[in-house]
């Protein structure tokens, strides 16, 4: 018999979140609260892991079945209705008591919106468990406030007797400081011989898992407890503080993790890297950088303040600029972008290519060595190896009803200010005039001009001048008038 099973309960409401978005599918540091737990279950448990989800059910299940090859293999329960956590846990009982005999000699229950429980801390509960021989073992922390939590309720020699939710609590239970954190260790066959018997008479009408501490300890069996001194780890998300509180704290980990990999973070306190990037070592990043999504960062990269780089990859020794914005694109070695770059979805920068100022890029690639340095646009365009774009380019891309390619081969030249109105190729070493409009291909080693000719009138501007001189001196002068006399004054 294997071990350790494990039952992710992710059923609940949320209500206090005053959310349209089930509580478990808010993102912490890039991730849904549930992405967490459930990688976390896989990881510690050797038998099957069940995911309990009920509030918003297709949703939930949308999302793990999208995400599923990210985790362990995993099973899914209903709870039609939100009778509580130990009717929830009772839905994974087909799935962990297959033909009436269990799948594990134990089985870790975790709820889905404590994302900052340690890996760790976890492995140290099932440790003691097994250490004690005991039926069940709780994780617990101490509070300063514990309010809104269930206390642990201890008797002699500090042995847990029972866990009292806050609702049904006495005066004296309400003043203990150690609080049940909701994660569990249960000898598998006991937790749901121990349910069958949960009745929902309480405050709030609801089937309690804890409910089963007092029934192990009725039973003589051994009820074992672990006290985290990390209290912050036990956090779980009810309300939108409580998220924007594991949001810090998740954060700050992850600045931790890369600090200690060898990433300078200019100022760690401006610095938001979401939990799935990956950035190589020697990188330096400025106040104000933000790397989200699936985002991977070469080594020896350089990202200066206020740039935003979302699911794209970036290769080593790239520069990127201040305020630049990288979405969905592939840049390759010593590649620069910036500043005030726009760098969009399906583009790709060659290596060594340039991106300068305030020029936008969609679904284009820049060959290697290729540089387009200010103020252009190109969208939907091929650019080959050391080319050229000059300042104010705009590729063409759309004529209101589709979008057409514009093709520039290597070594061309555009200058200054050209338009190239798509579908449209510029040959190779091919130099097109500045300020043209070019609306047909360009042959390779051609020069494309389409400009009207320059009109030069000798001695303009002096003749100009004069004239307006002239007839300023003759201009009548101005009188007042009636509205603007004074009373009383002759006409």
């Amino acid at each position: 018999m294997k071990k350790f099973s494990a039952i992710v309960i992710a059923a609940g409401r949320g209500k206090r979140m005053r959310s349209k978005t089930a509580k478990v599918l808010h993102p912490v540091a890039g991730r849904p609260l549930i992405w967490y737990m459930v990688s976390l279950a896989g990881r510690v448990a050797d038998a099957r892991v069940v995911v309990v989800i009920g509030h918003q059910a297709e949703r939930v299940r949308a999302y793990l079945e999208q995400s599923k090859t990210e985790f362990e293999p995993f099973d899914i329960a209903l709870q039609p209705e939100q009778l509580g956590t130990g009717h929830a846990v009772q839905q994974a009982k087909a799935a962990l008591m297959p033909n009436g005999k269990a799948a594990s000699k134990h089985c870790l229950i975790v709820n889905a919106d404590t994302p900052l429980l340690r890996r760790t801390t976890v492995k140290r509960l099932l440790a003691r468990h097994e250490r004690e021989k005991a039926t069940l073992t709780l994780l617990s922390t101490d509070l300063s406030d514990p309010r809104g939590y269930g206390r642990v309720v201890r008797g002699n020699a500090g042995r847990v007797v029972k866990v009292v939710e806050e609702p049904d609590a006495t005066r004296v239970e309400r003043a203990i400081h150690e609080v049940n954190v909701g994660t569990y260790v249960v000898e598998t066959s006991f937790l749901f011989r121990a349910l069958a018997r949960v009745h929902a008479q309480n405050a709030q009408g609801e089937y309690y898992l804890t409910d089963i501490v007092g029934l192990a300890v009725a039973e003589g069996r051994r009820v074992a407890g672990l006290k985290t001194a990390d209290s912050s780890e036990c956090v779980g998300v009810n309300t939108r503080e409580h998220l924007a509180f594991v949001e810090q704290a998740m954060r700050q980990r992850i600045r931790t993790r890369w600090l200690e990999k060898g990433i300078t973070l200019l100022d760690p306190r401006t610095t938001f890297i979401d939990d799935m990037v990956t950035v190589g070592t020697d990188t330096v990043l400025y106040p104000g950088v933000t790397l989200e999504g699936q985002t991977k960062i070469g080594a020896d990269c350089v990202i200066r303040s206020h740039s935003r780089v979302t699911n794209s990859v970036v290769g080593q020794a790239v520069t990127i600029q201040d305020s630049s914005l990288v979405d969905s694109a592939i840049i390759e070695d010593r590649a620069m972008v910036g500043p005030f770059a726009h760098v969009r979805p399906g583009s790709m920068l060659r290596k060594q290519s340039k991106v300068g100022n305030f020029v936008e890029l969609k679904n284009t690639e820049l060959g290697a060595g290729s540089k387009s340095n200010h103020l252009t646009y190109l969208g939907d365009t091929f650019v080959g190896k050391r080319v050229n774009i000059g300042a104010g380019t705009i590729t063409c891309n759309y004529d209101g009803y589709r979008k057409e390619r514009t093709m520039i081969e290597d070594e061309a030249f555009i200058g200054s200010g050209a338009q190239l109105i798509a579908p449209v190729r510029v040959g190779k070493g091919a130099v097109v005039g500045a300020g043209s409009t070019i609306s047909q291909d360009v042959p390779g080693e051609a020069l494309a001009l389409s400009r009207s000719p320059q009109v030069t009138r000798e001695e303009w501007a002096v003749r100009r001048r004069a004239y307006y001189s002239e007839k300023s001196a003759t201009a009548p002068k101005s009188t007042p008038s009636a509205r603007g006399r004074k009373k009383g004054s002759k006409g």
